[in-house]
């Protein structure tokens, strides 16, 4: 199933579900499934959470096949292929709604936290050979991350603005949502935890990473400013066929800038597996709800790998799409 996070007309943020070209309002829809739900307001991290009445996402399924159980349609399937255009009304409130007339968001907007992976060893071996240096041998013993800015997250469409860098790049990569708290995770145990899975773009001014990192620390301000996430969060069992086990997908990854295809990779070539990325997370840590964790950057996933660190570099106006099967395609635009 795709979640999102959307506005639509009263402008506060709302959780969804994409059925097609249409939205679920879950909120509108839940007294259909769930009984004495006092005027419910609910965010994507809520549903996480547990919303509605701590049953969380299985919840929110429930919701919307009690949604489709009302217009008479049997399955997802047969609704898309019946699915016609403008808002569907049901019991007096607007439940269902064309996509093209919502706004999308962020799907997380305010993840409680941000951890970012280097599991790519391609992109690992390219830039330490920039730096005249080997891949560290404790790259391949453990699932290295540095914390990001959660509060810094921009949406699909969202203009990102351009900060004060000479050598601003995106990076390709796949977020990792998780969907239940937890501590001291086993490796062999992590699948229970993932919600679900979404593009991410790791923003990046790569004079000031440069900067910092020479002191030894960091990136801070380098990766402070922006990271945007979308369109939507896919649930594990929409990327089965795309699946070959251990939390591990076959999905060709691609970046365009202004229309033209700079990077191409395959999330197979993870190193070390999200499975591996949760175990290490929560090692002597708790993981919550909603906090993202980024597989780091694909093989020529970014302008530092393709134009060995001398650039161009991406400018005011650039416009950056990133595409993974089955999670959809990832738009920015650079503004000034």
């Amino acid at each position: 199933m795709r979640f999102i996070s959307f506005r639509y007309i009263d402008h506060f943020p709302r959780a969804g579900v994409l059925l097609g070209d249409t939205v679920i309002d879950l909120a509108a829809a839940a007294p259909l499934a769930f009984e004495d739900l006092d005027q419910p307001r609910w965010e994507l991290l809520d549903i996480l959470r547990g919303a509605p009445d701590g049953s969380g996402i299985e919840g929110a399924i429930e919701i919307a096949a009690a949604a489709l159980d009302q217009l008479g349609v049997a399955d997802i399937t047969e609704f898309v292929e019946l699915q016609g255009s403008g808002a569907i009304v049901i019991g007096g409130a607007e439940m269902l709604l064309p996509l093209d007339e919502v706004r999308l968001l962020a799907p997380i907007p305010r993840p409680p936290s941000l951890r970012d992976f280097y599991s790519f060893e391609q992109h690992v071996a390219t830039t330490m050979a920039q730096r005249n240096r080997p891949v560290p041998p404790a790259w391949y013993e453990i699932p290295v991350f540095y914390f990001g800015n959660h509060s810094a997250i921009y949406g699909p469409h969202d203009d990102i603005p351009m900060p004060r860098s000479r050598a601003l790049d995106y990076e390709l990569e796949v977020a990792c949502v998780i969907g239940r708290p937890g501590r001291n995770i086993p490796a062999e145990d992590a699948e229970e935890y993932i919600a679900g899975f979404m593009i991410m773009n790791d923003w990046s001014a790569r004079d000031l990473q440069r900067e910092e990192m020479s002191v030894g620390l960091g990136p801070a301000k380098g990766k402070d400013f922006a990271t945007s996430i979308g369109p939507w969060l896919v649930t594990p069992d929409e990327l089965l066929p795309f699946a070959l086990g251990e939390s591990r997908y076959d999905l060709t990854m691609l970046a365009r800038v202004n229309g033209v295809e700079r990077s191409r990779g395959n999330l197979r070539d993870m190193f070390h597996s999200f499975a591996a990325l949760i175990a290490r997370a929560s090692q002597d840590a708790n993981l919550y709800p909603g906090d993202l964790l980024g597989s780091g950057t694909v093989g020529s996933g970014c302008l530092l790998e393709l134009t060995a660190g001398e650039g161009p570099w991406l400018s005011h106006g650039d416009r950056v799409e990133l595409s993974v099967d089955g999670l959809g395609v990832l738009h920015n635009q650079v503004v000034e």
